[in-house]
C-alpha cells in the first residue's frame, strides 16, 4: 500500500456513492441498493469492482445515455420455481436483488429457485446475490455474462466475457464457503487497477491478434475495447495446463446468462454500434439458491461444511508456503480490518473522488484528501 494511502470509513464511502448516484438521476432506494453492492466489494477486499468502479462503470454510462438510472424491473415468465425478468438496460444491481429476492422465496417454499434476467447492466460483485442465499442457510449460485473479453483456446479474438460462475455455501465457521472469481485467469476490472497504479499487467494474462503477450496496462485497457486484445481462459492459453477448462465453464456461463432469458450474448455485448457509436451492454445474468433444510437439517449441513474446510486447512503445506486458506477465508479478513479500519483508496481514486464530488455537488471535504 503506498504512503499516499488514506483509509476511509466504508460507512461514510457507501453514503457517499449513494448520494452521487441519486444526483445522477437513479432513484433513492435504488441508489442505497447499488451502493451497499459496491461498498461490500470493497469490504472484502475485492477493490476492482467496490468505488473503484463507481464514475467508469456508472455515472459515465448514465451520462453517456447507455445505462439507465430509472430500473424497470419486468416479470416477464413465472413458474413456481422460476422466474426470467427484463432489466430494460437499468441499473444490474437493482434488477439482480430482485431476481434473487424472488429465487430465495421460492426455494423457501420448493427446495429450489432460479431466476434468468435479460437486458441487464454491470451488477456488481456476482458474490453479493450468492451471499445472499448463504445468510438465509441456502446455497447461492450465480453467473454474468460481459463484454468480450477471453479468446476461446487456440483462439485470439476476445469472444466471451470474463462470466463468473459464483458460489456461497453456509458453514459453521464465522464465514461461509465463498467463491467469486472470473472464468479467465484475471479480468478487466484488475487490469483497470493496475493501470490506475501504474502498474504493468503481470505477464501470461493477455494476448494479442498475433498471440504473444502484452503487459501494459493502458494498452490492453484500448487493445481489449478495439478487439485487439483477449484475455486468455483459466489455465491459460492452449491445453497444456487446462486453458480448455476455463474456455468451457466461461462457455457454459454465457449459455445460462444468455439462452435461459432469450437475452444476448458474446459480441452482441461490446457497447458499440456498426457505426463505432456508444450502446447498452444488454447484460444477462442467472441466479440460483438451494434450501438446505429440504435436504438435511442445517446445523448438520454447515457443520459437515465447516469439517472439510477444517480438514482442507490442516491438511500438510508446502515448505515456503505460510499456510492453508479456504475460499472465503480471506474476504472474511478482509472484511473484519476494513470494518474497522477503512476502506483504502490511492491517490489517484482520492482525486478521481474529488472530482466526482465537485462534478455532482456531493461533499468529500471530510475524506481528509
Amino acid at each position: 500500500m503506498c504512503n499516499s494511502t488514506k483509509w476511509v470509513p466504508a460507512q461514510r464511502l457507501e453514503e457517499f456513492m449513494g448520494e452521487v448516484l441519486e444526483k445522477a438521476g437513479v432513484p433513492r432506494e435504488d441508489a442505497k441498493i447499488v451502493a451497499e453492492v459496491l461498498i461490500r466489494a470493497d469490504l472484502l477486499g475485492i477493490d476492482s469492482h467496490g468505488i473503484n468502479r463507481l464514475k467508469p462503470i456508472y455515472l459515465d454510462r448514465i451520462r453517456d445515455g447507455i445505462l439507465n438510472p430509472v430500473t424497470e424491473v419486468e416479470l416477464v415468465r413465472e413458474s413456481p420455481t422460476t422466474a426470467v425478468f427484463d432489466g430494460h438496460n437499468g441499473m444490474g444491481h437493482v434488477v439482480s436483488v430482485r431476481a434473487m429476492e424472488t429465487v430465495l422465496q421460492k426455494a423457501k417454499t420448493y427446495g429450489m429457485g432460479m431466476a434468468a434476467v435479460r437486458n441487464s447492466t454491470h451488477y456488481g460483485i456476482a458474490g453479493y446475490y450468492a451471499l445472499m442465499a448463504a445468510e438465509q442457510n441456502m446455497i447461492g449460485i450465480t453467473g454474468t455474462n460481459a463484454r468480450p473479453s477471453i479468446a476461446p483456446t487456440f483462439g485470439v479474438e476476445n469472444m466471451m466475457g470474463t462470466n463468473p460462475l459464483t458460489f456461497a455455501i453456509p458453514s459453521d465457521e464465522p464465514f461461509p464457503f465463498f467463491l467469486d472469481c472470473a472464468t479467465s485467469v484475471t479480468q478487466r476490472g484488475k487490469i483497470e487497477y493496475y493501470a490506475r497504479n501504474n502498474m504493468d499487467t503481470p505477464s501470461g494474462l493477455v494476448i494479442d491478434r498475433e498471440g504473444r503477450d502484452m503487459t501494459d496496462s493502458e494498452e490492453i485497457l484500448r487493445a481489449l475495447v478495439s478487439g485487439e486484445a483477449a484475455l486468455v481462459p483459466l489455465g491459460g492459453p492452449g491445453e497444456d495446463r487446462g486453458g480448455y477448462k476455463g474456455y468451457g465453464y466461461a462457455a457454459v456461463v454465457e449459455i445460462l446468462s444468455a439462452a435461459l432469458a432469450g437475452g444476448s450474448f458474446m459480441k452482441m455485448l461490446t457497447g458499440l454500434d456498426e457505426q463505432g457509436r456508444k450502446k447498452p451492454y444488454p447484460l444477462g445474468h442467472f441466479f440460483m439458491a438451494i434450501n438446505v433444510e429440504h435436504f438435511i437439517e442445517p446445523a448438520e449441513f454447515k457443520n459437515i461444511t465447516g469439517d472439510i474446510l477444517r480438514e482442507l486447512r490442516g491438511s500438510r503445506k508446502a515448505p515456503d508456503a505460510p499456510r492453508i486458506f479456504t475460499p472465503g477465508e480471506k474476504e472474511h479478513d478482509a472484511h473484519l480490518e476494513r470494518s474497522k479500519k477503512g476502506i483504502p483508496v490511492g491517490e489517484e481514486l482520492q482525486q478521481e473522488i474529488v472530482q466526482i464530488a465537485r462534478d455532482y455537488g456531493v461533499s468529500a471535504t471530510d475524506f481528509g484528501f
